[in-house]
């Protein structure tokens, strides 16, 4: 998911305030505000300094997480950046999720989310001060009770220490003093080359409990009496209920009752199993609607002869058309890329125990301020009536970040109807078949070459869904028709092209999407960065060094070209029957670069071997997270760029379960190798960035050994074979 940068925080917190009928969200609270201390936690014992870290009497350290964990690592950075200022002993702290309250807003956004690959880069200053703000307090305590100048002292490994005397406070002793001190308004921080905890490879808080069982998701949440609830929405999207009949449904032993809700038809049973089955046995008429009418086959034709038309413009740099009419050598291509399903590991799902004056819900979101909004506004009660608690995520990749806070909307819908704890569950059929997808994109190219073969004309126009249109956000996230999400990526590139022009179609449609992980730039990505690679041997150049010419003045992107080329040992050989490709792109204020060794199997298919990746995401918070989340980022954009696409035809979405959605498996999988570049500039994005150049390295390589140039994804076998 994206919000991009540049908007305005109070752009958003005008936004919050439309949603919440005057609710105001503030957007950066560094300690306890009034309203929030007797509410937030149980301090008893404790000391709170703010509302992220308590110190317990028993020498624990609590750091409330105010990010959502959706295996990206959150809740152990945090605690890393907390703990780094705080000096403690890192085999005492814990993490847990934060309730829903102004004090944990995004630091940037003003509202309490996950996405856009910020969490580090936006928490880094906060929660470095909020761990020093507790270390200032408890120095203070110990200072005050051994009558010593607070100068005179140190923290260390969880004690304050007093050299002069050799007396040493563990952090646990000093909990009730340090709970008087006053809390400091300057707070300075430690020089980085002092880190002891930042920058260090550390195993991660929460993978003792996702090994022994112990960590709750949302399909682990259970409360006494509570039912379970499947819903059958319409096959089309914009579908309505006519009618229906649950006689048979009713029949099945465990089904409780069937009722209609405003997504369509809910079987509400005693368990998952009961309630699936009595979905199936359920009579339902549909009215299509319009819907009906959407099918792949159609959105290409249009969308293919909507590209070769001028839009509105996005960017435009000199001259471009009269650079392109007096280039040497011109070259037009097109690329399409599919819709795509966010395909979490765990399906969405939402508990909700709704009661006359108040609510409670559990589920794993990306989004709590407005899910915890949109419940209220269905419920009928005021937000603070809610109660949001925040279970890990099985993924997320922006799906359980939705503008309409669609699955926390329904459920709550559901329980009004049940009259009891539900749980909705939605199946895995359910989810690829259930919208809010990456949208389909397609994209025409000019480019127009000199003499020697250097492209001085790059005309760029691309057509497809905004996501921003129709959504909370349209009203800072789309700006003279131009929505941001579209066209990053592309208006933004770094290469010093100097003729550009990049314009932007956005029809609309009934199919429902939203951003999915790199949101524009997992279709930009792909096109600019393959496209190059075809005007590179257009004009007889390498690849590689033809962008090291285009990046002369982007020293950072050209670094992690490098790296990534000299780690690939690009230009060295290679086993008969591979090639290399390579590819950057900048996203996320991060910079990476790819190359990816590949053959062409037996069958017609692409293999691909190994994948070389290099980052530039600032100073690295821990090395271990930022591989991670490359590598992941490696296999979600592997699988995109090979196995996956949502096609449409009568307005039904083909495609069902992992049999024809299929996910890139382990033995799918390449050697992956990812170096960082060492970097004193702030913590920039890693979840998404990692994902772009997958898909053009491979493209990039499979031009070299077909000399065919792959312009849409998935690349099939057909896609290989000589015109």
């Amino acid at each position: 998911m994206t919000v991009a940068t540049e908007f305005k925080r109070r752009d958003f917190l005008k936004a919050t305030v439309t949603l919440g009928g005057g609710l105001l969200i503030s957007a950066y609270i560094p300690q306890w505000n009034k309203t929030s201390a007797a509410t937030l936690v149980d301090a008893t014992h404790a000391f709170a300094p703010n509302a992220f870290v308590r110190v317990g009497t028993d020498d624990s350290i609590t750091i409330i997480a105010n990010h959502s964990e959706m295996g990206q690592g959150v809740y152990t950075s945090l605690p890393m950046m907390l703990a780094e200022e705080l000096e403690c002993d890192w085999t005492k702290v814990r993490v847990e999720p934060a309730p829903v309250d102004p004090a944990y807003n995004h630091s940037v956004f003003g509202l309490q989310m996950t996405g856009g690959s910020t969490t580090t880069t936006s928490e880094y200053d906060r929660f470095r001060k909020m761990g020093a703000m507790a270390r200032i307090m408890l120095i203070a305590a110990a200072a005050q009770n051994w009558n010593v100048d607070t100068q005179t002292c140190r923290a260390e490994k969880g004690y304050v220490v007093h050299a002069a005397s050799g007396r040493r406070a563990a952090y646990g002793s000093l909990a009730d003093a340090a709970a008087k001190q006053t809390r400091p308004t300057d707070i300075p921080l430690k020089d980085p080359k002092n880190f002891t905890i930042i920058g260090k490879p550390i195993h991660r808080l929460d993978t003792p409990s996702k090994t022994n069982g112990t960590a709750q998701f949302g399909l682990d949440v259970y409360i006494p009496g509570m039912l379970t609830a499947v819903v059958a929405r319409p096959p089309v999207f914009g579908g309505k209920v006519v009618s229906f009949n649950a006689d048979q449904a009713k029949a099945i032993p465990g089904v409780v009752d069937v009722r209609q809700v405003p997504s369509g038809v809910v079987v509400i049973a005693k368990g998952f199993w009961p309630a699936k089955l009595g979905r199936e046995k359920l009579d339902i008429t549909w009215d299509d609607g319009p819907g009906a009418n959407i099918s792949s086959v159609a959105l290409r034709q249009e969308y293919a002869e909507t590209s070769r038309t001028p839009g509105i413009v996005a960017k435009k740099i000199g001259d471009p058309a009269g650079a392109l009419a007096g280039s040497a050598k011109k070259i037009t291509a097109e690329f399409e890329v599919p819709y795509l399903s966010h395909s979490m590991m765990e399906p969405l799902n939402t508990v909700v125990d709704l009661r006359s004056d108040s609510c409670e819900v559990w589920t794993g979101t990306q989004f709590e301020t407005m899910d915890r909004l949109a419940a209220a506004k269905v419920a009928g009660l005021k937000p603070e009536q809610v109660k949001l608690n925040t279970t890990l995520l099985g993924g997320g990749f922006g799906r359980r970040a939705n503008p309409a806070c669609d699955f926390v909307t329904e459920a709550v819908e559901v329980a009004k109807v049940a009259k009891a704890p539900v749980k909705v569950v939605w199946t895995r059929e359910d989810d690829i078949r259930g919208g809010w997808y990456r949208p389909l994109w397609y994209d025409h190219f000019e480019a127009g070459l000199d003499a020697q073969g250097n492209p001085v004309a790059w005309l760029h126009t691309i057509v497809g869904q905004s996501i921003m249109a129709g959504t909370l956000f349209e009203q800072f996230g789309i700006k003279n028709g131009i929505d941001s999400a579209s066209v990053e990526g592309a208006a933004d590139i770094l290469y010093g092209i100097p003729n550009l022009l990049v314009d932007l179609h956005s029809p609309k449609s009934l199919v429902p999407v939203q951003w999915w992980r790199s949101v524009g730039h997992s279709h930009t990505g792909f096109s600019v960065e393959a496209f190059l690679d075809q005007v590179a041997h257009a004009g007889g150049k390498d690849p590689y060094q033809l962008r090291r010419t285009l990046l002369a003045n982007q020293p950072r992107m050209l670094a992690v070209l490098d790296l990534a080329a000299k780690k690939a040992n690009w230009g060295g050989p290679l086993p008969a029957g591979r090639a290399r490709g390579i590819a950057g792109h900048f996203s996320f204020d991060s910079y990476v670069a790819q190359v990816a060794e590949v053959s062409i199997d037996k069958d017609g298919t692409p293999r691909v071997h190994k994948i070389v990746a290099s980052v530039d995401c600032g100073r690295v918070i821990n090395p271990d997270t930022v591989k991670a989340q490359i590598e992941g980022g490696i296999i979600f954009g592997l699988t995109a760029a090979l196995k996956t696409e949502i096609t449409l035809e009568n307005g039904r979405v083909q495609q069902s379960n992992f049999n024809n959605y299929p996910m890139v498996r382990m033995y799918d999988s390449p050697e992956i190798e990812v170096h960082i570049v060492e970097s004193a500039e702030k913590p920039t994005g890693v979840g998404e960035p990692g994902v772009p150049p997958v898909a053009p390295a491979i493209a990039n390589a499979l031009l070299v050994l077909t000399g065919k140039p792959i312009r849409r994804l998935p690349i099939k076998a057909e896609d290989l074979r000589s015109a």
